[in-house]
């Protein structure tokens, strides 16, 4: 009788094992597809102030941004990162809801900087409908933002939606477009007593987000790597989990150990700070440590 308990537990093992690389198997194939390699290096183009927010310059004309950020995007590609994703770092302070003005004037900036031939991203600060109405009229192929859950925050109460947007995403016709959603973002905190793990599972599974991102306190700030291994023993091969603040060339070989990719923007700045110009130099040396983790496999 023992024999048929050992064959019944060793196919359950089995079907399991199957189920796990199956999982794995999906997960690593799309993003290898999107993005042409594994540990993809996903690299901000920050857009100057957008009309009407305090820091935009009204003399400053939409043709003198669009040739700053294409600059920006320019040396990105020369140092060798896999994709960009624009965004508008600069509005500071954000809001939850976009302004028409900043909506039209940052998608014109993006269909004349988008890069040819190559998979791109959106994001805008805080306003994740922005992000996907500007994604879908550019050809985005992923977006960016907070999707669940909610948060104080320097803002003020976050609330973001998730239903509304995925039914927005159906209605519109960009089911394409991949949702790349913060659980831990920026310049703020969670209300409530779940842990990282339980929020991220559950992003996976009631919202149905396509990658789950994990943030330090703010851009540039690093998160604790503790972290991110709850998240993605969490969620396992299921979904990808992608760092999304704090990379750096000097950090960047232990996180990979754990995300599956990341998103990188201070570090490959001037002299490091989140809105200063791309250094070209700096992107090279990350991408030069990226290549080295790569190869290791």
């Amino acid at each position: 009788m023992w024999h048929i308990w050992v064959v019944a537990a060793y196919t359950l093992w089995r079907r399991e094992s199957i189920h796990h690389e199956s999982a794995e198997s999906t997960m690593l194939t799309w993003l290898h597809e999107l993005f042409g390699t594994h540990k993809p290096v996903i690299a901000m183009a920050h857009l100057p102030p957008l009309p009407g927010t305090p820091r935009w310059q009204p003399s400053i004309t939409i043709e003198q941004m669009i040739g700053s950020v294409r600059t920006d995007v320019d040396k990105l590609y020369r140092a060798g990162v896999d994709a960009v994703m624009f965004c508008n770092e600069d509005d500071r302070p954000y809001t939850f809801t976009a302004p028409p003005e900043a909506i039209a004037v940052m998608t014109r900036i993006v269909t004349e900087v988008r890069p040819v031939g190559r998979v791109f991203g959106v994001d805008y600060l805080w306003d994740p409908v922005a992000a996907l109405v500007i994604a879908r009229a550019t050809g985005a192929a992923f977006m960016r933002e907070v999707v669940t859950g909610v948060y104080e925050s320097d803002m003020g109460l976050w609330t973001p939606n998730a239903a509304a947007l995925l039914r927005l995403r159906k209605q519109i016709g960009g089911e394409n477009i991949r949702i790349f959603a913060n659980v831990m973002p920026e310049f703020g905190s969670p209300l409530g007593s779940r842990s990282i793990g339980e929020r991220a599972r559950s992003a996976v599974v009631s919202s149905l987000v396509d990658v789950v991102l994990l943030s330090g306190l703010m851009a540039g700030a690093e998160p604790d790597i503790a972290a991110l291994q709850a998240a993605k023993a969490a969620i396992g091969a299921d979904v990808p989990l992608l760092l999304n603040t704090g990379a750096k060339a000097s950090n960047i070989q232990r996180y990979l150990q754990v995300a599956d990719g990341v998103i990188v923007g201070s570090s490959l700045k001037v002299d490091g700070y989140t809105w200063n110009p791309v250094d070209y130099d700096r992107a090279a040396a990350f991408m030069d440590v990226v290549r080295g983790v790569r190869a290791q496999g």
